[in-house]
């Protein structure tokens, strides 16, 4: 399969991820209503129906869920566990048709001009430099333009135009970033944007380097989970990347989590997901390490994990912990505290 071109086995992995994207931590998220404030229980039985959300739920996810009317609530609450998992699958393959439809209207040198253009709006804006906050490092980024080397195809996913820059001071470190484009009525969107390689120097060049061993792009793209280890560990990290970028979407990248144990709502900036994924013994649930950074901040970092667990057949965020807080210290650096350990958990690595 080219890596140019995968949307043979993006339609499948699209819709295995999508349902389950939807969940989230018990304690992190309690804002607009749930599914835009559609019936719940009519999507869970296969139709779209809007609500002023008058009759409601809170779900045990702190979500708030709409209802048509008292007895479609009724309905729902027989199996709010089986409904919500069929409202979130029919949502999911209604999301991933409909943007692939979108998605045959456009060809590559238009996704290519649309990403032109919105580099062009931003740097006019900006000096003519293009501005990108280096997730790693916390550093701010003044880039400079060069071109669109490609565009890559996820049939119902998206676009992602891999994008050639170079920085505004020393021309010789260049960045590639990847922009990921969606259709979304009758205009495109970009619905985020990462880089997918960085320089690094050695000796007085510098040399590209990519910041994961698989491109952030490829992980939607994996198999049908249960073919192998490797890509049900891949198909572990679709559902926490997913559930990052849709949250981060509500709130202009902004990923907002509820401290469990301090009650405050921390504003955190992604800055990557860890390897290996690691799978517990006892109960059989995967759990994926990620690291983000305090809103404003250079050096306070949050490690965050999320926990996964397979249900009939798709995996699904159930809850989402801090795991390692940032604290100052004497000399007023910071560094990583843990709120738990590990020590008393067996678990199997996952590649």
């Amino acid at each position: 399969m080219s890596s140019r071109d995968l949307s043979g086995a993006a339609r499948v992995a699209v819709l295995l991820f999508a349902a389950f994207a939807a969940s989230a931590a018990p304690a992190a998220r309690a804002a607009e209503p749930e599914f835009g404030g559609q019936c719940a229980m009519s999507l869970a039985e296969g139709q779209s129906v809007a609500t002023d959300c008058s009759v409601k739920w809170l779900g045990p996810d702190g979500k708030t869920y709409c209802f048509g009317n008292a007895d479609a609530k009724q309905r729902f609450l027989k199996d709010p566990q089986g409904n919500l998992e069929r409202a979130r699958e029919f949502v999911a393959v209604s999301e991933v048709e409909a943007t692939g439809k979108r998605m045959d209207h456009y060809k590559s040198e238009e996704i290519q001009d649309f990403v032109k253009g919105v580099i062009s709006q931003k740097a006019a804006a900006n000096g003519g430099v293009f501005p990108f906050t280096d997730p790693v490092t916390g550093q701010p980024l003044k880039l400079v333009f060069d071109k669109v080397d490609f565009v890559r195809t996820l049939h119902g996913y998206g676009f992602f135009p891999d994008v050639v820059f170079h920085a505004q001071d020393v021309a010789a470190k260049t960045y590639l970033i990847d922009f990921w484009v969606k259709p979304q009525g009758d205009k495109l969107v970009v619905f985020d944007t990462r880089i997918y390689k960085a320089p690094r120097q050695e000796g007085t060049g510098w040399t590209l380097m990519a910041r994961q061993p698989i491109p952030w792009w490829w992980i939607p793209a994996s198999e049908h989970p249960g073919q192998t280890e490797q890509a049900r560990g891949w198909e572990v990290m679709s559902a926490v990347e997913e559930d990052i970028v849709k949250e981060r979407a509500k709130d202009n990248g902004i990923f907002k989590l509820r401290d469990a144990k301090t009650g405050e709502e921390l504003k955190l900036e992604f800055v990557g997901t860890h390897q290996p994924v690691r799978r517990l013994q006892q109960d059989g649930r995967f759990f994926a390490c990620t690291d983000f950074r305090k809103e404003g901040t250079k050096d306070q970092f949050y490690d965050v994990d999320f926990w996964v667990n397979e249900k009939n057949g798709k995996m699904t965020v159930d809850e989402v912990r801090v795991h390692k807080v940032p604290e100052k210290q004497a000399d007023g650096s910071y560094i990583q505290v843990p709120r738990y350990n590990f020590d008393d958990m067996k678990f199997d690595v996952v590649p």
